[in-house]
């Protein structure tokens, strides 16, 4: 059930992305940090999100990141209000890149963690037998 619910979050994600670069600019989110950081971070937190949804896959996460970012670039010039940028893109995809090692790095942890979690109890339960 969670890992379904990180799959729905991972998408609209991407979708969420996909508007806010596509959009004419007056729907755009006001920054609070520098563009650049904005940009990389969402990426960033897609790419991480993607890991958790699909931890196997992590090179079609990867080219999925990168295209996205390359991709929704380009998508700006159908809108009048909006320009695309070779360097825009390459940020994105950096964030994108940064957040897939972050997001395994989390993952692997947090696995760690789940799997360490399920060991301990069977080790008190024989503990106690052996005591006894």
């Amino acid at each position: 059930m969670l890992i379904r619910l990180i799959r729905i979050g991972a998408w609209l994600g991407l979708a969420a992305i996909l508007f806010v670069t596509v959009s004419p600019i007056g729907y755009r989110p006001h920054d609070v940090v520098s563009t650049d950081f904005d940009r990389a971070a969402a990426y960033a937190v897609l790419s991480a999100l993607f890991v958790f949804a699909y931890p196997r896959h992590r090179l079609a996460v990867a080219a999925l990141v990168v295209l996205v970012a390359g991709g929704a670039e380009l998508f700006q010039f159908i809108s009048p209000t909006r320009h695309a940028r070779l360097a825009d893109a390459a940020v994105k995809a950096a964030g994108g890149i940064g957040g897939l090692f972050a997001g395994s790095l989390l993952h692997a942890g947090v696995m760690q963690l789940l799997s360490s979690a399920r060991e301990e109890p069977a080790v008190r339960v024989e503990e106690r037998r052996s005591v006894t």
